[in-house]
């Protein structure tokens, strides 16, 4: 019986992770094709979804926080604030920490659009099915940020 609860050795992990990348890019794609489709509804792009989805966690944040969150670069943020903005989605409002870096919050409108979204999202994920557990998920988002971390030298900006 192999025990399944040692870690793997290096070459054997390179192995089983090329597994989970051969998985994540397909899986990106539809995701970002369904998420596509939705947002056609509000007339968002994937990319102000993002910073949208962000400010409704996390609230005011900067665009270079933004940035960093999303691993893109500043001037794509900015570029989505921007349209988001025009729409009155977001707002920009005082940095008490920092003069130059205002913040950016959700507006009213922009907190319906995210939040009407986000609800047609997850009652997508409740057919997600397959039994899967609390560990499972737990297990996964444990992968999945471990490989983005030891990606976190790549320059995306």
């Amino acid at each position: 019986m192999k025990d399944t609860d040692t870690p793997l050795p290096p070459d054997a992990l390179a192995r089983r992770l090329t597994e989970v990348y051969d998985l994540v890019g397909p899986l990106y794609r539809r995701a970002q094709r369904s998420a596509e489709q939705g947002l056609a509804a509000h007339d968002l792009s994937v990319g102000v979804r993002a910073v949208l989805t962000l400010l409704h966690r996390n609230g005011p944040m900067t665009v270079p926080q933004i940035g960093r969150a999303q691993a893109i670069s500043r001037q794509f943020v900015q570029r989505m604030v921007n349209e988001a903005a025009a729409r009155d989605l977001v707002e920009s409002i005082p940095n008490p920490a920092h003069r130059r870096s205002s913040l950016i919050r959700l507006t009213g409108p922009g907190q319906d659009a995210i939040t009407a979204v986000l609800d047609r999202e997850h009652r997508l994920l409740r057919d997600v099915g397959g039994d899967l557990t609390d560990t499972d998920v737990a297990t996964c988002l444990r992968v999945l940020g471990a490989m983005l971390t030891a990606l976190d030298h790549v320059d995306d900006a």
